[in-house]
């Protein structure tokens, strides 16, 4: 305790603490009277009673959806400060490496930020038991060469600079391939990198098999080469010191955590990953015979008593069920139309499995997005943008709206709109937004699927489509592009 302390009395202390917002965290080994012991770091996080943790925005991580905080990491934090009776405060981080920096300087307890375990980073922070496993792995698209090894690469991979990625290439390119060559990329996730490689883009790139996974429902088109590496460790860091006091706890938690509970969370975030396929037009066909029969009169009443076409709420059954009324996800959506137990609620929803009742939710809900978006937006654009926000959650519409038209697009024109959701994963864009980082990609998939099934469905009824209805639409606004991405329009 330096002199400064010793002469300043603990209730002005305690009050100096607070009203600074830095409370007793983890680098203050701060007591409460000049004779108390100093607390330890589990002692300091209770009397604050918040746990703070750096974590990075992505799918594997922390985001924000439609219904919510979520992702892998995050929903295992939260389940810890549950169980140590805090509240969770997540400290956001653009980076790994950031994060580290976050552990060392004490302005959190530990990063939960799909930190890979490695040599260096050991020297900075220490680490918890691993609470994931992954493989980096080359990824190609179908379609072109699949090479054997890096050798083959010819200078033709490229990953995000600074990456773990880049420096396990370095340590190949020293010890095993000296004629690797390979590109480090400024400003772009990994994300997206396999966006770019699936759009023809880029030829390869690396990616830990978690987030290729998520990534292959969306681009069922990206292929694995090979693992560069076998399975590495995902861990949680703290920093060094003796104190092991909070360290000691999150890793008993982590070790005891009950084999039900990891694999629920698990299998929530990685376990049902279903890609969209080619097949998909022919699969809709078939059930267009089989299913919707069934359900075509309750598309009807309530898209009708909507204002909705209902083949476009039938179109968005099929995307979200495949017209199956007992479907489940492993986000605990369920139903017909995936209906979440807050949109249920919010649509009087008594049983989300009763198709009549998920298929009335389900229109009234998109009806009331639509509503929601500002009056300047006419058709057929209005219906594209409520349909990412049925996705994504109306404020990351918003939120790309305003991006938009600072890179000089037309907010009220989808394919302007459109074209700016990807920025939401990236952390140089997201910040500078209310709802912060979405996975824009899907919400891109998604309206585009909705728009294919939409147009089937209208063929086989041989009725106009909202295109057709609306008036002729001005062209779009030619926008800087932030991302350098030369998108096909859905």
């Amino acid at each position: 305790m330096n002199p400064a302390e010793t002469h300043t009395p603990p209730s002005i202390l305690r009050r100096i603490l607070t009203w600074a917002g830095v409370g007793l965290v983890v680098g203050g080994y701060l007591g409460l009277s000049t004779c108390s012991p100093p607390l330890t770091a589990m002692e300091q996080m209770q009397r604050l009673g918040t746990l703070r943790v750096a974590m990075t925005n992505s799918p594997t991580t922390y985001y924000v959806s439609g219904d919510g905080e979520t992702g892998y990491e995050y929903d295992l934090a939260k389940a810890l400060a549950d169980q140590l009776k805090v509240k969770l405060e997540v400290v956001l981080a653009e980076s790994a490496p950031q994060a580290i920096e976050m552990v060392r300087s004490g302005r959190v307890h530990f990063a939960a930020a799909a930190v890979t375990v490695s040599e260096s980073r050991e020297q900075l922070v220490r680490f918890t038991p691993p609470v994931q496993k992954v493989v980096p792995q080359l990824v190609y698209r179908m379609g072109s060469p699949k090479p054997k090894d890096l050798g083959a690469l010819r200078g033709q991979l490229s990953v995000a600079r600074d990456s773990v990625h880049a420096e396990r290439l370095l340590q190949l390119q020293k010890s095993v391939f000296p004629a690797l060559v390979f590109d480090q990329v400024a400003d772009q996730s990994t994300e997206d990198l396999l966006y770019m490689v699936a759009n023809e883009q880029l030829t390869y790139t690396v990616a830990n098999s978690d987030l290729l996974a998520i990534n292959q429902r969306y681009y069922p088109n990206l292929r694995v080469a090979f693992p560069i590496a076998v399975s590495e460790d995902i861990a949680w860091a703290f920093p060094l010191g003796s104190d092991d006091s909070l360290f000691a706890a999150v890793r008993d938690y982590l070790r005891n955590i009950d084999r039900d509970e990891l694999a629920r969370i698990r299998e929530r975030h990685f376990g049902h990953i279903e890609q969209v396929n080619a097949f998909g037009a022919l699969t809709l066909a078939m059930h267009s015979e089989t299913r919707l029969p069934t359900y075509r009169k309750h598309f009807e009443e309530w898209a009708a008593k909507s204002g909705l076409d209902w083949r476009l709420v039938a179109a968005m059954g099929y995307q979200e069920s495949q017209w199956n009324p007992h479907a489940v996800s492993p986000t605990g959506v369920r139903g017909l139309m995936q209906l979440t137990t807050g949109t249920a609620a919010l649509m009087r929803v008594a049983n989300r499995e009763d198709p009549i009742q998920s298929i009335r939710g389900g229109a009234g809900y998109f009806r009331m997005l639509m509503d929601q978006l500002p009056e300047e937006i006419k058709q057929p654009d209005r219906t594209w943008l409520a349909l990412a926000a049925y996705n994504l959650g109306i404020g990351h519409v918003l939120d790309a709206r305003i991006l938009t038209k600072r890179n000089g697009g037309n907010p009220n024109h989808w394919i302007d709109v459109r074209a700016s959701l990807p920025l939401l994963t990236k952390p140089r864009w997201y910040s500078q937004t209310r709802y912060g980082y979405a996975r824009g990609y899907e919400g891109m998939t998604y309206v585009g699927n909705i728009r294919t099934y939409y147009d089937m469905l209208a063929f086989l009824t041989g009725e106009p489509t909202i295109d057709e209805k609306a008036p002729e639409p001005e062209a779009p606004v030619q926008q800087k592009d932030p991302l350098n991405i030369n998108s096909p329009l859905l």
